[in-house]
This record gives structure tokens, C-alpha cells and sequence, in this order.
């Protein structure tokens, strides 16, 4: 079977009777089995997906079946999906099983998506490489030797891999978007509200995002269409009218973009990533747009602000994680005291309990308002920056990552060049404006590089525009 690259060829040979959606999750299924190694999956929904397939198939044939009918899908394993383990790939969620479906994707099922598995991470959302991960890291596709990204990686190389058609992941500082640059796919991360977020496992509250990976605009359009707008279920999640995302109008009109110049200059941009960037840049001049570099003069403060913010709400977040409710418990307790302490140093790996201890200390008596009050300040005045651009100018380009793939375990014991894999992305997240990763190319080794769009709030139809031009003049 060929590798499909947006549901609307798949829906075609539905039409035609080449396939059904059986054989597909068939061969689905078989790649999984194939591509092991790449240790994608912690569960793969064989029989549950295989049955949902026929009942799509007996649909089609009443014609009565969903817009998402042939849509093979994988969650990372942040996603509740009742009845299926849900572990945020944590030795702490041991033996845990949902209790109910994130809403996004239940959205998603109504719609008659297959979902076929769901898929490795960092432990709890929380890294760059997907490294992290209580069950090892996934490897990238295109080199077994390198990391996909993080903390979505097992979603990414999912679609990268072709072990199903797309994937949801999520985002609270680049965690679909560098994946999607490192594995050569599309990574959206909507504005922040846009996706209920009922159902996702919570790294830091006014970050996180549930993002899509896919191979095409189309499907990313109509995934973000479908499973946006308001939830009973959700508070945080907008009440605004969700646009036909996948009716992308062609974009008719020259643009005014601006790339930060940093993306560009800095000595700490890898040469070829530049050279993509820059080419693009040349290219979309020549078209006619208005493209000018601007400099953010707060650069320097985001990753710091970054940091400080989230570790917080993961410090207050991840405390339920006690031994006590649900998942693992230590054997070695004695107390209630030693229950917490053991099941969590047990039960946690070391990134996360770093963030935990480096949250608790920020929101501690002392040093509450050296740090967080601080730090809250300073995401305010880099909203006030960027939302001025974005007055100014229609889309923000510049790298999605620094570099292309680096070596499994290259950054082992070096945690500031690991966090400054997110320089670029986590601007996005600070401030919950949309964003997203297309593929720009490859670097010498064949290793692909990510060109990352940001706009205005909730302007993702624009985006997605703009991104499918960019795309077709590859």
C-alpha cells in the first residue's frame, strides 16, 4: 500500500474501492510492527482499532460516515482515552487507566477517526529530545541515532515513521513544533483556549496546548476545525466562533512579514538552518511581500521566564501525584510521610523532579516575588512586545529550531544546551499566540529543518494559509 499523504487521497481510493479502511489500519498496524524499534508506542490498539475500521467501512457504504472516516490516528500519552492506560510515559501513572476521554479526542472519534495507539513522550511533557521517557527514548526515523525532539516525539516520528496518517501531541514550549522541524512533518500549536484542554495530562496550566501533527495543511485544518471551540467541561477554553478552518482560502494578497534577526545572526543558529531560513526569506521578497527584520528586545529574558513560570505550575500540578489516589505506591513505606517521599523520588524520573524541586523553590516564601512576581511581569511586557509586531506585520518567521536532529544523548548532563533547543519556540507559548513547524528543507545529512510561522491571536486560518503557500513553492 503507498504512503498517503492527506485523507483526501485515502478518502479517493476509499471511493474507488482500492481500499477500505480495514486494510489501511491493516497496514498501519503491520508498520508499527516493522518500525519497533523506534520505540513509538507504549500501546497499540490492534483489536479496537480493527473493529472501529469495519464499522467505518459499513458507514461508507450507508454513506453516513464522518468527516474524519479514514483518518488513522495516534494520542501521546498526556491524552485521556477511557478504558486505555494513560502513564504521561511516568513510572508514577503505573497501572492507571482512564476514567474518561480528553474532549479533543472524543471530538475526534465522533468524527470516526481510527485511533490506533498512543504514543511515547518525555515524562510528563517535560523535555526536548524525548530522552526523558520512563520507557527510553524514541529514535528518530531518517537516523536511529538521533532524537526525534521532544516532548512529542513519539508522535511526530509517528506520522514521519507512517505508522498512521496523523497525530495529536501537545505543546507548552515547542513540544509539537521542534519535533515537527526534527522529523521533517507539520506541527501546529493553536492559540492557547482554542482546544479544550479537558483530558490532558497538566505540565503547566497556562501553557499547554493539544496539538497536531500531520503531512498536509488540509488535514491539519481539519483536525483544528473539528476539535475546537467551546467545552462544558473546560473554563479556560474560548467560546469564539471557530472558523471552517479547512475551506483555507488561497492566499490573493502580498503580505507584510517580519523574521527575527537573531534567527539569522545568531552565532548559535546552525549555518544550514540560517541558509534555509534566509532562502526563504529572498524567496518571499522576490514574490513581492514586505518582508523586514525586527529585533525583540526581550529575547534574552524568555527561556528564563519561561522556566520559572512553568516549573511553578508543574510544582503545584504534579503534587497529586502522591501514591495515595491512583498509580504507583511505594512498597517501602512506612508513613504517610515516607508514602510521599518514596513514591514520588520512586516514581518520578530526574528531569521531572528537577522542575518539581526548581518550582517549589521559586514559589516558596522567600523567594516568591525575587522570581515568579518577577517572572509573571516580564511575560507581560513580552506580550506587550510581540503583540506589537503583530500589529505591525501579518506573520513572524524564523527557525523553528537552532539545529537539526542532534546525537541521542549529545546533551546528557548539560541541561542549558537541552533548554536552548526551545529558544525559538517558547515565545509562542509565553504569550498564547498560534504558531507552527513546515518542513524547509534538509541539511547535507539529509536531516530535516522546520521553518516556524507565528501570527496574532486565534489568526490560524491565516497561518494555515500562508504555510500552504509556502508549501507549494517547495
Amino acid at each position: 500500500m503507498k504512503r498517503y499523504q492527506s485523507l483526501s487521497e485515502v478518502k479517493s481510493d476509499l471511493s474507488a474501492g482500492k481500499i477500505s479502511c480495514e486494510s489501511l489500519t491493516n497496514y498501519y498496524l503491520e508498520n508499527i510492527e516493522k518500525k519497533k524499534h523506534l520505540n513509538v508506542y507504549h500501546e497499540v490498539y490492534t483489536e479496537e482499532a480493527l473493529q472501529k475500521a469495519k464499522e467505518v467501512d459499513a458507514k461508507l457504504k450507508q454513506g453516513k460516515a464522518g468527516r474524519l472516516a479514514g483518518m488513522v490516528i495516534g494520542i501521546k500519552d498526556v491524552l485521556c482515552h477511557k478504558g486505555h492506560g494513560l502513564q504521561a510515559s511516568s513510572k508514577i501513572l503505573d497501572g492507571f487507566v482512564s476514567q474518561f476521554t480528553a474532549s479533543a479526542v472524543q471530538r475526534l472519534m465522533d468524527e470516526d477517526a481510527i485511533i490506533i495507539g498512543r504514543q511515547n513522550c518525555d515524562e510528563f511533557a517535560m523535555g526536548s529530545s524525548n530522552e526523558n521517557s520512563a520507557f527510553g527514548p524514541v529514535l528518530n526515523d531518517i537516523d536511529n541515532t538521533r532524537v526525534p525532539g521532544g516532548s512529542s516525539g513519539g508522535s511526530a516520528v509517528a506520522v514521519q515513521a507512517d505508522t498512521c496518517l496523523a497525530s495529536l501531541g501537545s505543546d507548552t514550549g515547542g513540544s509539537v513544533r521542534q519535533p515537527a522541524s526534527f522529523c521533517g512533518t507539520i506541527g501546529l500549536k493553536p492559540t492557547y483556549s482554542r482546544i479544550s484542554r479537558y483530558g490532558l495530562v497538566a505540565y503547566a496550566s497556562s501553557f499547554d496546548t493539544i496539538g497536531i501533527f500531520a503531512r498536509s495543511i488540509e488535514d491539519t485544518a481539519l483536525l483544528l476545525e473539528i476539535m475546537s471551540g467551546a467545552d462544558e467541561y473546560d473554563s479556560t477554553v474560548s467560546t469564539l466562533p471557530v472558523p471552517a478552518f479547512s475551506k483555507l482560502p488561497e492566499l490573493n494578497k502580498k503580505l507584510s512579514i517580519c523574521y527575527l534577526e537573531e534567527g539569522i545572526s545568531s552565532e548559535g543558529v546552525n549555518e544550514e538552518v540560517r541558509e534555509k531560513t534566509r532562502a526563504t526569506i529572498d524567496w518571499l521578497r522576490a514574490q513581492g511581500h514586505d518582508v523586514k527584520p525586527v529585533t525583540f528586545s526581550y529575547l534574552d529574558y524568555i527561556l528564563p521566564t519561561y522556566y520559572i513560570l512553568t516549573t511553578a505550575e508543574a510544582s503545584s500540578n504534579l503534587s497529586r501525584f502522591d501514591g495515595v489516589k491512583y498509580g504507583y505506591r511505594s512498597p517501602n513505606a512506612h508513613s504517610l510521610e515516607t508514602l510521599y517521599k518514596r513514591t514520588r523520588s520512586e516514581g518520578f524520573g530526574i528531569e521531572v523532579q528537577k522542575r518539581i524541586m526548581l518550582g517549589t523553590f521559586v514559589l516558596s516564601a522567600s523567594y516568591y516575588d525575587a522570581y515568579y512576581t518577577k517572572a509573571q511581569k516580564v511575560r507581560r511586557l513580552i506580550k506587550e512586545e510581540t503583540d506589537r509586531i503583530l500589529s505591525e506585520y501579518d506573520f513572524i518567521l524564523l527557525p523553528t529550531a537552532t539545529t537539526t536532529a542532534f546525537k541521542l544523548g549529545q546533551h546528557a548532563g548539560d541541561e542549558l544546551s537541552m533548554y536552548l533547543a526551545d529558544l525559538f519556540t517558547v515565545q509562542a507559548n509565553l504569550v498564547g499566540i498560534p504558531a507552527m513547524s513546515i518542513p524547509n528543507g534538509t541539511d547535507k545529512q539529509g536531516l530535516p529543518i522546520g521553518l516556524q510561522i507565528m501570527t496574532k491571536s486565534f489568526g490560524e486560518a491565516a497561518m494555515l494559509s500562508f504555510a500552504d503557500y509556502l508549501l507549494r513553492q517547495q
